[in-house]
């Protein structure tokens, strides 16, 4: 059986179409859950949505946003990162984004957006006593 992925616009109809039916926020939340599997968004989203089409809104396309750009991913910023990212690689995202002063979204997004990067778990290495140093 193939399952189409669904974006959040074909999930806003799906649950304007259950609220002009009537059904509960709940029961949509279940339906969906059926019909979508994982793709399927929160019950806080649906939630949000009822409200929405409680209070008169009925559009299911998304607000329009403000045009104002990140002011934290400029070529300052991202030079610093990828400075503090060089100097010592094993530094944590906590570490790297208090040293830059970035908040720690805005670096994880640096990281994946602008340089391509992810984390990677370290490695497990044999640990070797202290009284004989071998491996245990």
């Amino acid at each position: 059986m193939i399952f189409l992925m669904a974006d959040n616009k074909e999930q806003r109809v799906c649950v304007k179409f259950c609220f002009l039916l009537g059904t509960s926020a709940a029961e949509t939340v279940l339906i969906r859950q059926e019909a979508f599997k994982e793709e399927a968004l929160s019950k806080i989203h649906v939630c949000e949505w009822y409200s929405c089409s409680k209070g008169g809104e009925m559009s299911c396309e998304d607000q329009p946003r403000s045009d104002r750009t990140s002011t934290c991913r400029n070529d300052g910023n991202l030079e610093n990162v990828l400075n503090a990212i060089n100097a010592d690689c094993r530094r944590t995202v906590d570490e790297i984004s208090e040293i830059t002063g970035l908040s720690w979204s805005s670096f994880q997004r640096m990281l994946t957006e602008g340089f391509y990067m992810k984390r990677a778990s370290a490695s497990f290495l044999p640990r070797l006593t202290e009284d004989k140093k071998t491996i245990v």
